[in-house]
């Protein structure tokens, strides 16, 4: 069975770009995250990329510990676009994509692994520059990679919970990335 990779190196690189560009009084800003300020956003990123880079290389964690705000490292600033191109290093690893990868409790195939990994990067990435008034880019094949996942995602609460809020109708000229924001709940015009 053949299976097809992607290489997560461009949005890595996008989303610490966005993290070099917020400042110390954005923190407490609100994000597309309901009740999720910009700081608990970033500490929600470094969790997650350390996770998903363990997922990768087949590294047991122990389970994921709660995001607050609260818990932001103070070298955020350092450790964030750090761990996000060891992410994006470390699923280029062939064995990568091998077998079954555990992040955050779940065990799944690798391939869909990765597919999330690379969905948390990018729809954080724009929570985060959105949240910030930055620019952001991805490009139509992440933004593709990070669709199908996206549609495979049900739309009952139930199968939605801790992963999308319910679904926002975009107009039918909606850009690609503009499609997936809604499918994972999130509405494109959002501002603070």
């Amino acid at each position: 069975m053949e299976t097809t990779t992607f290489d997560m190196g461009a949005a890595a690189a996008e989303v610490a770009r966005v993290v070099a560009g917020i400042r110390d009084d954005q923190l407490g800003d609100p994000s597309p995250c309901d009740g999720m300020p910009v700081a608990g956003l970033l500490d929600h990123m470094v969790g997650l990329t350390y996770a998903f880079r363990c997922a990768a290389e087949k590294t047991p964690l122990p389970d994921a510990p709660s995001v607050s705000a609260d818990a932001l490292v103070a070298d955020w600033r350092t450790r964030l676009p750090a761990q996000l191109l060891a992410l994006a290093e470390a699923w280029r690893s062939p064995g990568a994509w091998e077998g079954m990868a555990a992040a955050g409790g779940v065990t799944m195939p690798a391939p869909a692994m990765a597919a999330v990994a690379l969905d948390e990067v990018v729809i954080h990435g724009w929570d985060l520059a959105v949240a910030t008034g930055q620019p952001y880019s991805v490009s139509d094949r992440d933004a593709a990679a990070c669709t199908s996942f996206a549609e495979a995602v049900g739309e009952s609460p139930e199968e939605r919970a801790g992963l999308y809020g319910p679904r926002v109708p975009v107009p039918a000229d909606a850009s690609p990335f503009e499609r997936l924001l809604g499918l994972t709940g999130r509405d494109p015009a959002w501002r603070p």
